[in-house]
């Protein structure tokens, strides 16, 4: 059976079985590892089964598919990506009833990732960079004397601090630990995150890329 098949049948098992919905994820995590459905796609199926429904496959989308890039179809895809990264061109096509040129032809032109990191060794070895050209992810230089640049050394490691002090019984708790601080993070502070950078990038140019550290320039926007 499809793995993703496989993974809703349990979900239904566990809501006629009335075991909550996060332990289910758990269980799934655990059994599953990095093929896990993403949480927002188990809590859909969840509430699906507990309204009655039985089949696990997908629903059939009448009509051929569509060829066409709209905005609609972008923002249909990206909303996807934003759920489960991990995601084949043909679930996606099988998701939103796109035609799989198009698919490839929004991944291409309109969703290309961008990463930027902060210069750390370990972001330049090669099987970075072949993943990061696999799954055409353009990359930005960080400057050399710019801390605190990057969006997760000012924004995301400082959720997860909380976890500091804590003793983990496996590699696999931590995931888990770290899964549930990332996606409790509402998407609202990524936004701001995001326009911080921005502001950030703004101050490394009025600097002349020169030494500065968080907050501590200021310029006219």
């Amino acid at each position: 059976m499809d793995s993703k098949l496989e993974q809703r049948t349990c979900i239904k098992f566990c809501c006629k079985n009335e075991i909550k919905c996060s332990d289910t994820l758990k269980m799934l995590q655990k059994c599953y590892g990095d093929d896990t459905l993403s949480k927002t796609q188990v809590y859909q199926w969840y509430e699906r089964f507990k309204s009655g429904r039985e089949a696990v496959e997908d629903d059939a989308r009448p009509g051929r598919p569509s060829t066409s890039k709209t905005d609609e179809n972008v923002d249909e895809i990206r909303q996807l990506l934003i759920e489960n990264r991990k995601l084949t061109i043909r679930e996606i096509v099988e998701t939103t009833n796109i035609s799989f040129g198009s698919v490839q032809s929004i991944l291409r032109e309109d969703l290309s990732l961008i990463l930027h990191d902060d210069n750390a060794p370990s972001h330049n070895a090669l099987i970075i960079r072949e993943f990061l050209v696999k799954n055409n992810t353009n990359t930005i230089q960080q400057p050399p004397n710019s801390p605190d640049l990057a969006p997760c050394d000012f924004f995301l490691f400082d959720r997860l601090k909380k976890l500091r002090g804590t003793r983990f019984e496996s590699v696999e708790a931590i995931k888990l630990k770290s899964l549930e601080a990332l996606m409790a993070i509402p998407k609202t502070d990524f936004q701001k995150s995001f326009e911080g950078w921005i502001k950030r990038w703004h101050k490394c140019i009025a600097a002349d890329g020169d030494y500065f550290e968080g907050d501590n320039l200021n310029f006219e926007e």
